[in-house]
């Protein structure tokens, strides 16, 4: 991740270099938007330990694998194209999308950030500006070495972003990965700068549907009330 971080204004500099000292904005503004992205990152880390990634995955090969490997070789790959394929954007398209990037990173930040003080404030909170619905989920988790049963609780989230769709912050996500991806220039570069987004999309797709599952196991008719108050996943509306 911190090589993702830093590899675009490498890139960038490289650029500036190999084409007689001239700033390519689409370059720039990707690897700024997407520095400020993990800038979030790194500062919400501990929120990302709570994520689906960890609690059912694990941190195993397939993990290690994509943070050392995929995610070098991938997240970075719009931006490393365009180092000897410039954007050709000017500043001020490459500054409307580096915006549209930037207000997707920031919902997306919001919406993690609005269900991380819910959770800790244990539903006693506001939610724009009002008293947030939630469904109490109880579940029951058994010991492994006793093999004794407790029952627990969780507080399911149905308002604000989270009363949008199950999963709205990954439609801003994915705003910002689109804009990162345009900003190589797919009408001029080909489609092929946009592998990123489309991988993270089909990613994003696949980790609701195991999210679903997960919770619909965990929580049983708990789950079935938040789905009849969230009906979407990802996108309101839509999907």
């Amino acid at each position: 991740m911190t090589f993702w971080q830093l590899a675009g204004f490498s890139f960038c500099y490289r650029s500036y270099i190999l084409h007689g000292n001239v700033m390519d904005w689409g370059l720039f503004f990707a690897a700024l938007s997407q520095y400020l992205y993990l800038v979030k990152f790194f500062l919400w880390e501990m929120g990302y330990m709570r994520s689906i990634d960890i609690i059912v995955d694990r941190a195993g090969y397939e993990i290690q694998w994509g943070c050392l490997v995929w995610v070098p070789a991938v997240y970075t790959f719009h931006s490393r194209f365009t180092v000897q394929n410039p954007s050709g954007l000017s500043f001020g398209m490459a500054l409307a999308i580096f915006i549209l990037s930037m207000a997707g990173v920031l919902l997306n930040y919001a919406a993690d950030r609005e269900r991380d003080v819910f959770r800790a404030s244990k539903g006693k909170c506001l939610v724009w500006g009002s008293k947030p619905r939630y469904i109490t989920a109880k579940y029951t988790i058994v010991d492994r070495e006793t093999g004794k049963a407790s029952e627990k609780t969780s507080l399911l989230l149905a308002s604000g972003f989270w009363g949008m769709a199950r999963h709205f912050q990954y439609f801003f996500e994915l705003t910002a990965a689109y804009s990162w991806c345009v900003l190589a220039n797919p009408a001029q570069n080909g489609m092929l700068v946009m592998f990123y987004a489309v991988f993270l999309t089909l990613l994003l797709v696949d980790r609701a549907k195991r999210d679903t599952e997960k919770c619909r196991l965990k929580y049983g008719k708990y789950y079935e009330e938040y789905c009849d108050l969230v009906p979407y996943k990802i996108v309101p509306g839509i999907f």
